[in-house]
């Protein structure tokens, strides 16, 4: 386990979000009872720090701030449900290593659950449910009658020492968990749920951020269960903050598109990354590394261990040629490094196609090591642009990959 980098804490004090006049009938929204606990515990600093307990109820609220050294604590039956009052959402500017909103041009939507610049902060409980109501947004999305980007369900930035554990999040406006500039964060024994054809519902995206753990988990949503991130086109080149030092463990799933991805916005680098331990059942690719000229960055030092892959449509895919672009000021000549990837211990049921590796002209993909990966399909691999070595891999490797292992 890598948990043990946020250990879990005890609090000097708890207070009830129900002290603060909010009623848990699922129709009396508390946003202003929620706001006013945070700004007690922000404001009094109990040595230790402070629990917000939130008790059994559906809690309907408009999205909020943490702040630093208080823990957010779901009772069991506890539910934190986001209004679909969508002009309840305040704009909040862009992340600098996106240049603007993922999906519009201009700010985006405040996250429900929002923090920025925070310490020691901790989501936790007795499963209880966070509940983004997302349904209201993925029509706006399809109708295309979005004004900015949605919001997601939990946002952290510019924070450390971060604990989200033991929760069900589910039905996200868009991404679920987004830790960004962060480090020291730790996500472990949460349920992470949304439609599969909910748009853009990634798991966790942990996002130009160092030393994050996610563990233990089940995560079925309408996108990537995992995705790993850092940073836009020139935004992300210049703002240059890597991920890295990612651990991803012990993570069960399904998604009509990736188990476990990096990218594709990656242009300020992701570097050192473990994923093992992957059970990823119908679902579209099991492994995707994407990336794309303009993106710039590199993905370095990543291993993929001990995945079982059962009824997916490709089992690997490592892609120079996806994504689009924040705008038309993107560099064509800012192409991404894609070096030392190491793929071992795969096994593969009902796989339509094995893989395709398909790097960029000019920056081939390098050290590309696939080493007893057994995916069961009539369906040969696809190789261009990429070098490395196989050893034991079924069906049998691209002519590119009989270079020397290691």
């Amino acid at each position: 386990t890598c948990s043990d980098a946020v250990p879990m804490k005890t609090r000097g004090e708890v207070i009830s979000i129900a002290d603060f006049g909010a009623v848990g009938d699922g129709r009396t929204v508390n946003t202003w009872a929620f706001r006013r606990a945070i700004y007690r515990i922000e404001h009094l600093k109990r040595p230790g720090g402070t629990i917000l307990y939130v008790p059994p109820g559906v809690w309907l609220t408009g999205p909020f701030n943490l702040t630093s050294q208080m823990t957010l604590y779901l009772a069991n039956g506890a539910t934190i449900k986001a209004t679909q009052r969508t002009w309840d959402w305040p704009l909040i500017s862009a992340l600098p290593s996106y240049g603007r909103g993922r999906e519009l041009p201009g700010g985006r939507y405040m996250s429900f659950i929002h923090g920025d610049g925070l310490s020691d902060v901790i989501i936790t409980g007795e499963n209880g449910t966070i509940d983004g109501q997302g349904y209201v947004w993925w029509n706006m999305w399809r109708q295309r009658t979005l004004q900015f980007t949605r919001p997601n369900l939990v946002e952290l930035v510019n924070s450390r020492d971060i604990l989200i554990s033991n929760v069900v999040f589910k039905n996200s406006p868009f991404w679920n968990i987004h830790p960004v500039y962060c480090s020291n964060v730790v996500v472990r024994y949460v349920t992470v749920l949304a439609p599969y054809d909910s748009p853009n519902t990634d798991g966790v995206d942990p996002d130009s951020s160092t030393n994050v753990c996610i563990e233990d988990s089940f995560i079925s949503t309408g996108d990537d269960l995992v995705a790993i991130k850092s940073g836009w086109d020139e935004y992300g080149i210049a703002y240059g903050r890597p991920s890295y030092g990612i651990t991803v463990r012990r993570i069960t799933g399904s998604s009509p598109f990736a188990g476990i991805a990096i990218g594709s916005e990656a242009s300020g680098g992701v570097e050192n990354v473990l994923v093992e331990h992957i059970n990823i059942y119908n679902t579209g690719i099991g492994v995707h590394i994407k990336t794309n000229t303009g993106r710039g960055g590199y993905i370095k030092n990543v291993t993929f261990s001990d995945v079982i892959l059962n009824n997916v449509r490709k089992g690997v895919r490592i892609a120079g040629n996806v994504g689009d672009h924040p705008d038309n000021n993107f560099n064509p000549s800012a192409v991404p490094v894609v070096d030392g990837v190491t793929i071992k211990n795969v096994v593969g049921m009902k796989v339509q196609q094995p893989g395709t590796l398909i790097g960029i002209k000019d920056s081939p993909f390098t050290r590309v090591c696939l080493d007893n990966v057994k995916l069961y399909s009539e369906v040969p691999w696809q190789c261009t642009d990429v070098s490395g070595g196989a050893v034991e891999v079924q069906p049998s490797p691209c002519s590119e990959l009989m270079g020397t292992y290691g």
